[in-house]
């Protein structure tokens, strides 16, 4: 049988039980070990999403598993394989598509919001958007590849290069890996966080921290620039306030890049981005190479797995799962959707 835990709609998960789906023409069956819970799934569970997701909805990107069942015509993929996905489902024939760039698809389907995700047991899914995993890379980091990646992509999107300054603009799950990998490039990093939690992990994790209520953070990145400015800054906090800062922040041609999904307009200093010749850089999920870099970097330890992930709760309490990480204090929470032997 397949346990799957399904969105019902006003914050309420139900856990059912159904028979698997047998993997078609293209497809393969997956048993899932881990699905990590991000910030768009805290989204629609809070109703946020329910114009674009249709309940009840299995609902999750963020995973790991292992193949246990191929469909005809299925190459390159093999029974007992770990394997992670890149959950994008483009049409090939839009004007992005066409120009290359179908990770952000007129029509995209992404998989776990527009179509049944992996918060289940038993995953039936195309091979064409699975991402094969190091036999030794533990099944729980491996759920970490999903956000990794995308940090990946906002990183490469940035073009930081070594010995530029970076700001990160918020310390949740994804500007801790956004400042992990930008580390990595040799940049120098400051994370600008008001939650003492987060500031205190990111300081475990080896990146500088500020505390931007107690701090006058444009005249503490002058100070740490030589009176230049951040080459680039991350704006991961989806606040007004991150916004505004951002641009007093950047050097002449700095580069700001908008990670976050800011619901409503936001006021921007088009001023400021006149007078400083600046650069305004959108984000959005990734693109293969990220996926093959993140895996690299997960596999490799230089993204801290262990640190990340707060608790791993089994499928059945699902709901207490997002309940808690609404609360705050959790950083990473993954599900235990049973595939993990």
């Amino acid at each position: 049988m397949n346990r799957s835990a399904y969105y019902v709609g006003e914050q309420s998960f139900v856990v059912e039980q159904s028979s698997p789906e047998p993997p078609g023409p293209g497809q393969v069956r997956i048993d899932v070990a881990y699905t990590g819970i991000c910030g768009t799934d805290l989204h629609i569970a809070h109703g946020a999403m329910d114009q674009r997701v249709r309940v009840p909805a299995v609902i999750g990107h963020e995973m790991s598993g292992r193949i246990v069942e191929v469909g005809a015509g299925v190459e390159g993929h093999r029974v007992g394989d770990p394997v992670t996905v890149m959950p994008l489902d483009w049409c090939g024939e839009c004007p992005a598509c066409r120009a290359g760039h179908s990770h952000i698809c007129h029509r995209l389907n992404f998989v776990g919001i527009d179509s049944p995700g992996s918060m289940q047991q038993s995953w039936t899914v195309p091979a064409r958007i699975l991402v094969p995993l190091p036999a030794d890379l533990s099944l729980a980091h491996a759920a970490l590849v999903e956000p990794t990646a995308v940090a990946v992509h906002d990183v490469r999107r940035s073009r930081l290069a070594a010995g530029e300054h970076a700001v990160v603009i918020g310390a949740g799950p994804v500007g801790l890996l956004i400042g992990t990998v930008a580390q990595a490039t040799g940049a120098e990093v400051t994370v600008l966080e008001l939650d003492p939690r987060r500031r205190e992990l990111a300081a475990e994790l080896g990146l500088s921290t500020v505390d931007p209520s107690a701090v006058d953070v444009a005249g503490y990145v002058q100070e740490v620039t030589g009176g230049a400015g951040a080459e680039v800054v991350f704006e991961v906090s989806g606040s007004a306030a991150g916004v505004r800062t951002a641009t007093d922040l950047l050097a002449v041609r700095g580069r700001l890049v908008v990670v976050a999904i800011h619901p409503t307009p936001r006021e921007v200093d088009l001023h400021r981005i006149f007078w400083r010749e600046l650069e305004v850089i959108g984000v959005r999920v990734y693109e293969h190479a990220d996926y093959v870099e993140a895996v690299r970097l997960v596999h490799g330890g230089q993204v801290p797995a262990d640190r990340l992930i707060s608790r791993i709760v089994p499928l059945a309490e699902v709901a207490q799962a997002f309940q808690a990480l609404a609360a705050g204090g959790d950083v990473k929470v993954l599900v235990d959707c049973g595939g993990n032997a």
